[in-house]
């Protein structure tokens, strides 16, 4: 159903995989969006390794929501800051594309979990995480990507 990466020698491990999408703080999430044009955003995220998703913060009305709606099947593409080899130009950077469906959390204890993670992967303190949790949860909307494929390459740009 998925493709196989042509430059196979470049593939990542999944475990790479996980550890990119658990370190790095966001991405670029991509739907179809109106009139069947592409639609990508940059969000944070926060990966679960107890149940293999990826799980997001919005509003809890707008284009991605209406996306979604439309169409559950996404994808999400992180990668990491790149590093350089003693003595050569060219950044080699780890990125991961995952393919999977995307829903609404309803469950409120499930929301509070996510947001939750999301405040602690950005900061440990928790004064703003109990401001965040009285003021904001109200009026926000999580998502969860239930993940069906992931794959991940080390792209050297010489």
């Amino acid at each position: 159903m998925f493709r196989e990466m042509r430059r196979f020698k470049q593939q990542i491990s999944e475990e790479e995989c996980i550890r990119i999408l658990k370190e790095q703080p966001r991405g670029i999430l991509s739907m179809i969006g109106d009139n069947g044009y592409p639609y990508g955003i940059p969000l944070d995220h926060w990966y679960s390794e107890k149940d293999n998703r990826l799980y997001f913060h919005c509003a809890k009305t707008g284009h991605k929501l209406d996306a979604i709606a439309a169409c559950d099947k996404v994808s999400y593409c992180v990668m990491d800051k790149g590093y350089r080899k003693d003595g050569e130009w060219a950044l080699n950077i780890n990125s991961v594309v995952v393919f999977g469906r995307m829903r609404v959390v309803e469950d409120e204890d499930k929301k509070q979990e996510i947001c939750t993670n999301l405040v602690r992967k950005f900061t440990d303190d928790e004064e703003y995480l109990r401001r965040e949790l009285t003021n904001a949860f109200p009026r926000v909307n999580c998502l969860e990507l239930i993940i069906e494929h992931m794959i991940g390459k080390l792209v050297n740009e010489s």
